[in-house]
């Protein structure tokens, strides 16, 4: 037995899938067989990663059953199913120096596939990952490519990143990530074809930020901190980012 980092659902056209990854260097994949009943679809071998996996996503159901992980050992590993039911695994080594701590996948749509329908245009494979080395990186896989390249780094942090989240778009024509360190600093960054990656500092403060995540609609982003508390963000039509609740403060009639 040993700590297990993280779970993360497959979507439910593939069945009740769950995978989860340890600190013993595994990667698991479990499926209900029956009804409360659950036994292992797949196993990471042990040359898959030297160290504990920290973090494991499943890719939108639009590109089917594929599950990102990383590790500790400073790599991303990607664990495809394919259309016979057979498990693989591809390999990106030494994606962040002294280990990766997150994942999270990008919108399968295109950015801006809302505002020109019918452009036709593929759907993206994206995923961005958060390391030791203090820097948020996003990796693409084109459909004609083997493999999945680094296309950027997003610096800011000054300590370890603990986590990044990719927010939903529904394919509006801007990417929008937001990245939690070590540093006590939640980052907000945003693409558009125009100007390239920029960062708003939402938040500095004194204790590590381990977790961010969006809502549905990518408009409101809940931040986790090692003050024992949860705060909700919101962007207003001006691009200015304010608090707008604490999630742990008692409601008001």
């Amino acid at each position: 037995m040993s700590q297990v980092w993280q779970v993360s659902w497959a979507h439910p056209k593939f069945g009740h899938l769950l995978a989860s990854c340890s600190f013993d260097h595994k990667v698991i994949v479990w499926k209900e067989v029956a009804d409360g009943v659950w036994q292992q679809a797949y196993a990471s071998p042990p040359s898959l990663h030297s160290a504990s996996v920290n973090s494991c996503a499943w890719a939108p159901h639009e590109l089917g059953l594929v599950l990102a992980c990383g590790s500790s050992d400073g790599s991303l590993s990607f664990i495809t199913c394919g259309a016979d039911g057979s498990w693989g695994a591809q390999k990106v080594e030494n994606a962040h120096l002294m280990g990766v701590t997150a994942v999270s996948w990008a919108p399968p749509q295109p950015p801006g596939s809302l505002v020109t329908p019918g452009s036709g245009a593929a759907l993206v494979r994206r995923l961005c990952s958060a390391g030791c080395d203090n820097l948020v990186k996003l990796w693409s896989c084109g459909d004609g490519s083997r493999g999945w390249a680094m296309e950027s780094e997003l610096r800011g942090h000054v300590d370890w990143v603990r986590d990044c989240a990719w927010a939903p778009n529904l394919g509006m024509p801007r990417d929008t990530i937001a990245s939690a360190g070590q540093d006590g600093r939640v980052y907000i960054w945003s693409h558009s074809d125009a100007g390239g990656w920029s960062s708003k500092l939402l938040l500095e403060g004194k204790a590590v930020v381990w977790r961010v995540s969006w809502s549905a609609f990518g408009n409101v982003l809940a931040v986790a901190d090692g003050n024992d508390s949860v705060t909700l963000w919101k962007e207003a039509v001006d691009g200015q980012w304010a608090q707008v609740a604490d999630a742990d403060a008692p409601a008001t009639a």
